[in-house]
């Protein structure tokens, strides 16, 4: 019964005649014998009566949580059905209500009153060898704010994508929310709230507890790849820069959504059959994101041979206070690159006709903020306007794929970070990008993975971005879309991990001896969710 009831290792009906006799099973099952397809059929058809999204996401939850190798086969065999529902966006939805929705736990809870105690309490892991923690202390979820313990979702929603995408074996993931409190006052006045009932911690004692978790990671899982999650701008970058150079560690909402955006900008340019030294970006955030990709797309323009300090003259920001200029006080360091000589401009439609951009990339997790003036002012400006909404849940998207389309004539190169779906224009389809970061971070852990690279460089994204670009086939953008369908992304995950993997060789920062085939190094870590594979 103890199997039966272990997620990891059950098959459930699929139990052969053989294996019920060895592992005293009789009885404790139907009779008759079903097939992994069989059994997925069936999965498929009470998915089908489910009314709501949320209802799907429940369902599929309590499915991981009883047969992991049916449901990963499940997700895989309908990636982009069930993509949407086990991330975004309804994990946002899934994280709002997740204390309601609680069934068992997925994984490990630290909060400040564990201080002192985090190695031990790391120690009651199942799991000795775990490769990759999602971590997130809950302040900034997608673009829905301060949802506190609530954000474990996001945690165990970002781990099962690298499995899906990627093929890392779920036995080698730990998902961990740090709970430091919440500034949620519907969280803290909810009855059935899973967190501390108390306001988030700050300064000093908020410090030792993730330095306390990131080194006691170093000694119980010495190999294990930390990914810092939804944290609030206020740490996001400060934790980035503390152990970036000290542990195997990156910030998915900085450093992710970097390479996926400016992968995206790599197709565009496809498209415009224009250079990136040509590009102009204006950000509406600059936030996590923001500066993010900025990082990222100056990094790459000066790889192509731009001195770094123009490419950032390249790039501006507007955040809550409009225009990012260099004569403004009081801007946080983080935005200091990217205040430049100009004068001070309130809205943005001021700063898109005085700047001229040629991309508008949108990470403000404000809605319709992209608005009809706006968008047919890009469309004055550039014969094929790049304008990326990546704002999520859908909800908080700056502006939808149809209105892209129809406020720029059809000529938008639109991309957004939560699924839109085909748009018809002028007798046109056009099917938008989703900028969905599980283009990125999963191919990247396989990679750091399967080399056993000792940190994450910016290099690493950088190959990841160009990579994944290159998989974009002119079909794909013949109608409008910048990035390849969601069906290819193991096979991109593969390639993006060979990149990275290549790169920590070069880079001297591979612990793992470099094999003759690498590629072959690579697809023997490779998880395959088949029971034929289950020892």
């Amino acid at each position: 019964m103890d199997l039966l009831h272990t997620a990891r290792l059950n098959k459930g009906t699929a139990f052969s005649e053989q294996e019920r006799d060895s592992l005293n099973l009789r009885g404790l099952l139907p009779p008759r014998v079903f097939t992994q397809e069989d059994q997925e059929a069936r999965v498929m058809e009470n998915y089908g009566r489910k009314t709501s999204d949320i209802e799907k996401y429940i369902f599929l939850v309590a499915l991981q949580d009883r047969n992991e190798r049916l449901f990963y086969r499940t997700v895989m065999n309908h990636i982009e059905e069930m993509m949407p529902i086990i991330y975004t966006p309804e994990v946002g939805n899934a994280c709002r209500n997740y204390a309601h929705i609680w069934r068992q736990p997925q994984g490990m809870f630290l909060s400040m009153n564990e201080r002192g105690k985090v190695k031990t309490i790391l120690r009651n892991w199942p799991e000795d060898d775990i490769r990759i923690i999602v971590v997130t202390d809950g302040e900034r979820i997608l673009g829905l704010g301060d949802l506190g313990a609530n954000g474990m979702g996001i945690s165990v929603g970002k781990l099962s994508l690298y499995t899906v995408c990627a093929g890392v074996d779920p036995a080698l993931s730990l998902p961990v929310a740090l709970d430091v409190g919440t500034e949620n006052d519907t969280l803290l006045d909810d009855p059935l709230y899973i967190g501390l009932k108390q306001r988030r911690e700050r300064g000093h004692d908020y410090d030792d507890l993730v330095d306390e978790f990131v080194n006691a990671v170093q000694e119980v899982f010495p190999d294990a790849i930390i990914q810092f999650e939804d944290f609030g701008n206020r740490n996001a970058f400060r934790l980035l820069r503390t152990y970036r150079n000290k542990v195997c560690c990156f910030n998915d909402d900085i450093q992710g959504t970097a390479a996926v955006a400016v992968a995206g900008t790599f197709s565009a340019l496809r498209i415009t059959e224009s250079d990136l030294k040509d590009q102009r970006a204006l950000f509406l955030g600059a936030g996590e994101a923001a500066i993010g990709i900025a990082d990222l797309l100056a990094s790459s323009m000066a790889q192509d041979g731009m001195p770094e300090a123009e490419a950032r003259r390249r790039i501006w920001l507007i955040d809550s206070k409009g225009l990012v200029v260099e004569s403004r006080e009081g801007l946080q360091e983080h935005k200091l690159p990217y205040a430049h000589p100009q004068e001070p401009v309130g809205d943005l439609l001021a700063a898109v006709q005085s700047l001229k951009p040629t991309a508008l990339i949108g990470v403000s997790g404000q809605p319709q903020t992209f608005t009809q003036p706006v968008l047919e002012a890009m469309a004055e400006l550039n014969e094929r306007p790049v304008v990326f909404a990546l704002s999520n849940p859908t909800s908080q998207a700056e502006c939808t794929a149809e209105q892209a389309y129809q406020w720029t004539q059809g000529r938008a190169i639109f991309a957004s970070g939560s699924p839109f779906s085909p748009v018809e224009y002028d007798g046109r389809t056009f099917v938008p990008g989703q900028g969905n970061n599980a283009y990125i971070f999963p191919g990247l852990g396989l990679g750091v993975i399967a080399s056993g690279a000792a940190r994450i460089t910016d290099t690493m994204f950088s190959a990841a971005a160009r990579t994944l670009a290159d998989h974009v086939t002119q079909e794909s953008l013949d109608q409008g879309c910048i990035y390849p369908p969601l069906t290819d992304i193991r096979r991109v995950s593969s390639a993006i991990a060979l990149a990275v993997a290549r790169v920590a060789y070069r880079e001297g920062l591979a612990h793992v001896p470099e094999p003759d085939d690498l590629e072959g190094h690579i697809q023997a870590h490779v998880y395959d969710p088949d029971y034929e594979t289950l020892a």
